[in-house]
């Protein structure tokens, strides 16, 4: 499984908000300088968050994006899995997919069961709070 820049950027973009404490607006143009991306590129993806439910939106002065939970109770599965679609290792697996006609006689099918539960406990384990850099 690979992790696209929209799942990485996003992750990265909910950081930024969340070490800003999460009151407020923060302009877009902001977040794109700090964290060194495009802000073309943001503007794709907060439109997706904001879609998705992770992010609230205001446009004009003042505007900017936040956050509509606290930083706690986003688990970064969730994060991943509205960028990327699915975080399963297979086809199969992912959410809504067609139950496979081969899956009682298919030898690999526990495996891959088992590898995408470790994926999954371990990625909704992981809250936004448990990224923030621990400041010395």
């Amino acid at each position: 499984m690979m992790i696209s820049t929209r799942g990485r950027y996003a992750l990265r973009v909910m950081l930024d908000l969340a070490e800003r404490g999460g009151t407020g607006f923060v302009p877009l143009k902001d977040i794109a300088e700090r964290q060194q991306i495009s802000k073309k590129y943001l503007e794709i993806i907060v439109k997706d968050m904001v879609a998705g439910g992770l992010l609230e939106g205001a446009s004009g002065k003042g505007g900017g994006y936040k956050l509509v939970r606290k930083p706690k109770d986003y688990s970064v599965g969730e994060i991943l899995e509205l960028m990327e679609g699915t975080i399963a290792p297979v086809a199969c697996l992912a959410a809504g997919a067609k139950e496979c006609p081969r899956a009682a006689a298919c030898e690999t099918l526990p495996m891959w069961s088992e590898f995408d539960a470790m994926v999954r406990d371990f990625f909704y384990s992981k809250k936004l709070t448990d990224l923030f850099r621990k400041k010395s």
